[in-house]
């Protein structure tokens, strides 16, 4: 069965977090859509926006250059669709009855079943031109509409929500599926990887998986449900407990609970880290801390470009877009976004641009320039060993374009 998966318009609603990648790249409780999806079909195609072409073709070639099968019915699936196991297996039973038909949530289309004789936009067609083709779809009464409820990401706290709601779940399928070996009761490891000393383990709420690769420290503790990706370092007298979901090649420090970090980012001194996401090429300096939860002890409301929203959780951190990094003894504030590429300095009281300076504190907000943030680039990757390359510098530039409306709109005294 061939897979196109596509961004529709309200992926816009994921700021900051899909500036620099596509939502079906989004990790939440282990997994990414797009993982899932290319276990499960023969052949996937993603779609998405236009400054996010050259990036896919060179992280997800999978999506890029896969021709779809003639003869197999197309599945049509949302790139918000959250990466539960559940929610493929909902999907797969009911593509396997290859019916034609849609699924709805909230006037989105969450997924359709078309058959090998339908019209489908070829592999040259923009992105403008799919997302015509997908709201045909949801408006057309050709398709029956079926009352399977799938869980989509709306806003960007919801990858917190869900990370915490299925990880147990998708660790579960993970040890199904994979060569573990449980060498602690709940502890499950794959290949060779490092424990230190006085290590201490409570996998009572949920398993601890960690990925071939990874090194924890002395006097560290997990408590789980927890997913350490391959080549983790988590440095001595760490926490790491309550799903959490770390990506590759991160480097983890202090307490982290209840929070997503994508790969190549580091938070590895001592703070608090909570209810949060964390994007990639991240760097929170020593002593950095944030608050997951409200002196009122209410729900959250969260401040988006499109407007408040109420999340309904008690416990929401903050939210960080790629690139953006802070300096040593930052304290962030309940329910805040960071956009890409900013430097964060003091107290953060208020969400943060993209591309800037933050030093509120201190009276000074300054815009940073994409050069700036392109030599930056050039030095955690050389780092890393990891080369830049032309799609890298130009995804900066293109989130700065994307971003310039942002900063003059936040109501920040900006030097320029």
């Amino acid at each position: 069965m061939n897979c196109i998966i596509f961004e529709d318009r309200a992926v816009s609603q994921l700021y900051p977090i899909v500036l620099g990648r596509p939502a079906y790249g989004i990790m939440c409780g282990s997994y990414r859509l797009a993982e899932l999806a290319v276990r499960h079909f023969g052949a996937c195609r993603g779609i998405v926006r236009h400054h996010l072409t050259a990036l896919q073709r060179q992280y997800f070639p999978e999506l890029h250059e896969t021709q779809l099968a003639a003869d197999q019915p197309t599945l049509i699936l949302n790139a918000s669709l959250v990466p539960s196991v559940s929610n493929l297996q909902q999907v797969v039973a009911w593509a396997a009855e290859k019916q034609p038909g849609k699924i709805v949530h909230e006037d989105r289309l969450v997924a359709a079943l078309l058959s090998p004789e339908a019209r489908i936009p070829s592999q040259k067609a923009t992105y403008d031109e799919f997302v015509s083709f997908a709201y045909n779809l949801l408006q057309s009464d050709e398709l029956s509409a079926h009352a399977l409820k799938l869980d989509l990401f709306t806003y960007s706290h919801d990858v917190v929500h869900y990370n915490e709601a299925i990880i147990n779940q998708n660790l579960e399928a993970r040890l199904k599926s994979g060569n573990y070996q449980e060498v602690r009761d709940g502890l499950f490891v794959r290949g060779e990887v490092r424990l230190g000393e006085n290590l201490v383990v409570d996998a009572t709420s949920g398993p601890i998986l960690i990925e071939e690769g990874t090194s924890v420290g002395p006097f560290c503790f997990l408590r789980g449900p927890a997913y350490l990706g391959p080549n983790v370092k988590v440095i001595e007298h760490s926490a790491i407990k309550d799903a959490v979901s770390l990506g590759h090649t991160t480097k983890i420090g202090g307490e982290v609970e209840a929070t997503v970090i994508e790969p190549y980012s580091n938070k590895q001194h001592h703070g608090f880290l909570g209810h949060s996401y964390l994007g990639s090429w991240i760097n929170l300096g020593a002593g950095t801390s944030n608050s997951d939860l409200k002196n009122t002890y209410g729900t959250v409301n969260m401040e988006y470009p499109t407007g408040r929203v109420a999340t309904k959780m008690q416990f929401v951190g903050s939210i960080f877009g790629d690139y953006s990094k802070t300096a040593i003894n930052t304290g962030i504030f309940t329910g805040k976004t960071i956009g890409v590429c900013s430097m964060l300095y003091g107290f953060v009281t208020t969400n943060v641009p993209s591309f800037v300076n933050y030093a509120r504190l201190f009276g000074q907000v300054t815009e940073l320039p994409p050069d700036v943030m392109i030599s930056t680039q050039q030095r955690m990757f050389a780092r890393r060993n990891v080369p830049q390359t032309e799609c890298d510098i130009q995804l900066i530039h293109n989130m700065y374009l994307l971003t310039q409306e942002e900063r003059q709109l936040t109501g920040e005294p900006l030097v320029f």
